[in-house]
């Protein structure tokens, strides 16, 4: 198995959200977490990133908030420096999704829980 370094966008402290679920998943698959929230500083000890233009090494990015967010922080997305972008259920965005496959940035949409339990991810 590869570890990968995956960006959470949208991570949460809060134990019932599906983000926080996916990023103690990562963890015991093997793969880094890098977490990106506005707000939260740590989450189960783990660093939290403000914005994504902080990142540098990541080759996964799994989307956890809606449309909206994910267009006021388009510029963000596009130039991170990452494989695959994979949008959860209920964050599909078109627009976006066609504008990183013209980047040649592999996009599924798909629930990260699901690939990474059926040893997809």
């Amino acid at each position: 198995m590869n570890s990968e370094n995956v960006v959470i966008l949208g991570a949460s402290d809060k134990v019932e959200r599906y983000s926080y679920k996916a990023m103690k998943m990562l963890i015991e698959h093997g793969h880094k977490p890098i977490l990106v929230h506005p707000k939260l500083k740590l989450i189960n000890g783990i660093p939290v990133f403000h914005t994504l233009s902080e990142i540098t090494n990541a080759e996964t990015l799994t989307i956890y908030v809606n449309k909206e967010i994910s267009n006021q922080i388009r510029n963000e997305i596009l130039n991170l420096d990452i494989k695959r972008v994979i949008f959860n259920p209920g964050t599909e965005n078109p627009e976006l999704k066609k504008e990183l496959e013209d980047k040649n940035i592999k996009v599924e949409e798909a629930c990260t829980l699901v690939l990474l339990s059926t040893d997809q991810f």
